[in-house]
Order: C-alpha cells, then structure tokens, then sequence
C-alpha cells in the first residue's frame, strides 16, 4: 500500500501530506457536528408532535413542548449549519491545496533528481538509458506520481483515521452496530491489496509497452528523411501501427481491470453502509436505540466507507505512477563511478598500449599507443571501422572502460573531472547538435558571459557572419537542429560556438564530411590556423585534409598499423600510401567531368 522508498523521497512534501490529512480530519469533525445536531432537531420535532398529539386538548401544551422539545435543537442545528458546513467546506479547499502544495514539490524534487542523475552520468548516459526513456520519466513519469503524493498518499492515511474515529462514536450509541461496519471496512483494502497483485504487473507491462512506443515515435521521427529516401517510411510505419496496437490493448486491459475493481469496491462501500442503516433500523424497531441515534448512524455509515472508497479510485492512478518510480529507481540505482577530483594542468595526450570494447564481446581498439602534444595538427586516418571516431570518444571522455593507458597531462582522463574535461577538450562532430533559437542563444551555450562583439568575431572567423547579415544577425532563429541551415553553415557554427568555448584541444571527428568544396577548404584553413595555438587532432576519411599534419596515425583493425609525416607515409609505401593514391584516383575521375564542360 505504501511504497517506503518513494515516501522517502517526498522531503518537504510531507508537511503538506500531514496538514491534508488534518484538515480532511476536522472537515469530517464538522460533519460529525452538524449531523448530531440534525439528528437531535428531527428528535425533538418527533417528542414535540408525539406529546402534542397526546396532549393537544390540554391549554399551552404545544407551546411549552415546543420551548422544552423543538427550540434548544433548532438553535443548535442552526448553529451548526451556519458553523459547520462552512467549516467543512473551508477544510475541503485547505485540504486540497494542501494536496496540490505536496504533490508539486514532490514533482519538482524528482525532475531534479533526474537531471542530476543524468549530469553524474555524464556523457555516455545513452549507455545506461535512452533519451526517450530519460523524457517520459521526467514528463509523463513524474505527472503519474502527482495522484501518489497529492491524493492516495493523504487519502491513505486519512482512510485509517477516520473509520477508528467513527467507531469510537458510534459505540456510545451502539456496539453492535459499530463493530459490525468496522468489520465490514477491511473489506475494501484487502480487494485493494488483491487487485494490487494482478495490477503490478499489468503496470509494468503498460510502461514497457509506452516507453518502447515512445523510442519507436522518437527514432522514426529522427530518421524520417532516411525512411522517406530509401522509402522504408511504409514498413515502419506498420512496424510503429503493430506497437500502437499492442499499447492500445494493453491500455484498455488496465481500463477493464480498473473499471472490475471500482465496482467491487462500490459493492463493498455501499453494501456496508446499507447493513449499517438496516441494523440501525432494527436496532430502533426493537426500541434499543433513539430516533436521533437511528438518524446519526444511518448518516454516518457512509463515512465508514467513502474515505476507502475514495481511496480505491486514487490507487489505480497511483499504482500507474509507482510502475513508473520503479524504473526511475532503476535509473538512480545506476552505479556512479568514483568523484573525480583531477583538473587538466597540461594538455599533451599520450595513449599507452590502450585496449576497448563495447560489450566484452568483441575488443574494437587493440593496443593503441597515440601521443598528441599540447600544440600542433595531428590526425587519425583510416577505413571505415577501424576505430578512428572509438578513440575520438575516448579523447572527449564519451566512451569509457578501457584498458591500458590514456593520460592528458599528468593525470589518467579517468581521474579528471568532467568539469575539468569538457572545459579542456572539445569534440565537433559532422553532426552536431543545435536548439531551436536564434544563434545568440546557440552560441551563449558555449559561453555564456561572451559578448556580441566576440560572437561576431567567431561567426566571422569561420566566414558565416557575412551571411546572417542578410538575415537578422545574431537573432536569426534556427528551427529545430539548425534545419534551416545549410550542411556547410552548420558546421561553420560548430565551429564558431567551439571557438567560443575557447577549449584547449580540439578534436575534430569527421567535421567536413557532406558538406560542400568551399565550406570544407575553408574550415581545413582555420584548423590549420588554430593549430598554431591550440592541440586540434582530425579525424577524417578524406586524406587530402590531413596531409599537412605534424603527426598522422593510420589505423587498420583497431590498432595503429602507421604513423608518421604525409610524406614519410607515403615513401613507405604501406596502407596509407595505398589509401592516398585510391583517393587520388577517385578525385581525378571526379575532375574529369567538369575539366570537359570547361573545355566546352
């Protein structure tokens, strides 16, 4: 019925859950109140008519029944309407922002315990959990728990409260009829407690099915323009139809078991107030109770139930929001590793015998020895799946795990603090991420106290300045993932926002690729200019950007098979020298074209 873990995070939120329950508790003392003075009023108007019809004949009978038997009740009853309902109503609206004061703290609490969660992951937090899954947990996760804390928690221990109470009432007036609706209350929790078994795992299986939905939608969406070329838009299609299936009946199998159990309750909630209100009535024939005594429990044998009752509707919603803590749990139970304390004093990079793998199954970079120095142009070249862009990651701290050796400076990078890392090392990949905003906003992300002058500077370095004057300067909005630029001005903004982090390494992983002639050699030059200041290492497959590098490292098999000068490379006439002149080749043949429409 309470799960402890998630009660313990509530924090703050369990004042507001305790006041909720307090109010809810004088709200019922209220109707307690105005229901005995009812009762008493109906008593006193029956001994008013049954004395004045036995003795109307006799002169001023009717008006001293009236000031002895009908008045003393009617003051009191309607000072318990003018007072009570007021009163109960008033505890009502407490109650309920008292409700909705603990369930948005509790909301708050744990969309930051997510956030920070993800942040102590660090970068490769897609290795433990997808971004769909982090956003629905965060989104629609956490509005599920909203019922746990704002309702069923108050709900819960309000519903324990207040039948005790009523029973203690009640057997000053009849034992027999108080034990029994005592009785009959468990009734309730323990179809709660049966449902809850089959329940748990129909939740489970409804956020299985709605996170898996959830990824399906996100990554389609993200590859729509593939699905449209290639057009296998169809087959997903389909594909996403047979999930949105599988959810919609899983969905309506929570509806039918929700809807199965609210009636079973409701039989339980309403058949024992009616056993309550026909013992009261027997109770009355056989002249072992009053009238008024009759009135009060006939009224207050639903408040035996409908706390419960109320109870049983949150607890569906609820158990839908504890389905979701429990893989929120799974995420904060992700082991963190150790806090790193290490800053980056020198930048040179030196990788020694260094060996990974993904998942153990397969090692993708075998005994790797690599040296990078705090200044200079240095490149990694090589076929497709070698491991140029695994050891990339391993530069920027993305991919970790691994055996041997990678030092930045004096420290190994898994001693360094992720602060010290990103702030030190920069990675500019071909597809780098944009938000939708204006470019003022997209470059403050790297540096957020840069002036507009030194915005300008860098737009203007990577010669994309020149174009958004033509357009609204640095208030141009991008939409969605800069789609409104051109393949070449997204990466000249890469560029620019990474010259504002003004990063003292900078690596480059495959940065000019599908992009055109012009924004290629122009970006090639100013790597070639930041080098002079800065440590860049390239990674690229075309070879004729890296030939003027200090130091170039060509890998074969996840291990370096060659490294040296382009020309030293190319006298050896090894793997990088095959590679050259195959590029070589396939450029001249590309030329040919457009030298003969020249000639034309």
């Amino acid at each position: 019925m309470i799960d402890k873990r998630l009660f313990g995070i509530a924090g703050e939120s369990r004042k507001y859950i305790f006041l909720c329950v307090l109010f809810q508790c004088i709200g019922l003392a209220a109707s307690v109140y105005v229901t005995i003075a009812l009762a008493g009023l109906l008593q006193g108007l029956r001994n008013y008519f049954a004395l004045s019809e036995a003795l109307g004949s006799l002169p001023g009978v009717a008006g001293v029944s009236w000031i002895f038997f009908v008045r003393p009740f009617l003051l009191s009853a309607l000072v318990a309407v003018v007072i009570g309902i007021p009163v109960r109503f008033l505890c009502g609206m407490i109650a309920g922002k008292m409700s909705e004061k603990a369930a948005s703290g509790v909301k708050a609490r744990l969309r930051d315990m997510i956030y920070q969660k993800l942040l102590r992951l660090g970068l490769s937090y897609q290795k433990h959990i997808s971004t769909a899954e982090a956003i629905q947990l965060s989104g629609a996760g956490v509005e599920q728990l909203e019922t746990y804390f704002g309702r069923y928690l108050p709900q819960l221990f309000y519903s324990m409260i207040a039948p005790v109470a009523l029973f203690g009432l009640l057997t000053l007036i009849s034992l027999k009829v108080a034990v029994v609706l005592l009785v009959c209350v468990p009734l309730i929790p323990l179809s709660i407690i049966f449902v809850q078994k089959f329940a748990k795992k129909l939740f489970q299986k409804y956020w299985g099915e709605y996170v898996a939905l959830g990824d399906g939608f996100l990554e389609n969406v993200q590859g729509l323009t593939t699905l449209k070329i290639y057009q296998a838009d169809g087959r997903q299609g389909d594909t996403m139809n047979a999930q949105a299936e599988r959810f919609r009946r899983i969905t309506m199998k929570v509806l039918t078991m929700q809807l199965n159990s609210i009636t079973l309750m409701d039989l339980v909630a309403y058949g024992g107030a009616a056993l309550g209100t026909a013992l009261a009535l027997i109770e009355l024939s056989a002249g072992r109770i009053s009238l008024s005594d009759c009135i009060i429990i006939v009224l207050l044998s639903a408040e035996f139930f409908i706390p419960l009752r109320m109870l049983g509707s949150y607890f569906h919603i609820a158990m839908n929001g504890m389905a979701a803590s429990g893989k929120m749990f799974k995420l904060f139970d992700i082991p963190e590793e150790p806090e790193k304390t290490a800053v980056v004093d020198d930048v040179e990079i030196v990788l020694q015998d260094l060996s990974f793998s993904y998942d153990n199954s397969r090692e993708i970079l075998k005994d790797v020895s690599m040296s990078f120095p705090s200044r200079g142009l240095s490149a990694i070249v090589g076929k497709s799946g070698s491991g140029k862009s695994t050891v990339a990651a391993l530069l920027a701290g993305i991919n970790k795990g691994y055996l041997g050796s990678l030092c930045v400076g004096a420290h190994e990078i898994r001693e360094i603090s992720e602060a010290s890392l990103v702030q030190n090392i920069a990675m500019i990949r071909h597809q780098s991420h944009f938000f939708a905003g204006s470019i003022k906003e997209n470059l403050q992300m790297a540096a957020p106290c840069a002036t507009e002058v030194q915005m300008k500077e860098a737009l203007d370095q990577v010669r994309l300045w020149g174009f958004l004057q033509g357009e609204a300067g640095l208030e141009t909005v991008l939409t969605e993932n800069a789609a409104n630029l051109s393949g070449g001005q997204r990466q000249r903004l890469a560029l620019a926002r990474a010259l504002l982090h003004d990063s003292r390494v900078l690596v480059f992983d495959e940065a000019t690729s599908n992009i055109d002639v012009e924004s290629e050699t122009d970006i090639m030059a100013l790597i070639q200019c930041l080098a002079k200041t800065k440590s860049v290492i390239v990674i690229s497959h075309r070879l004729a950007n890296v030939a003027n590098a200090d130091r170039i490292y060509v890998m074969e098999g996840g291990s370096v098979a060659e490294s040296g000068a382009h020309d030293v490379l190319l006298n050896a006439n090894g793997i990088y020298a095959s590679l050259w002149r195959e590029q070589r080749a396939l450029e001249e043949i590309r030329e040919m074209p457009a030298a003969e429409e020249g000639i034309r």
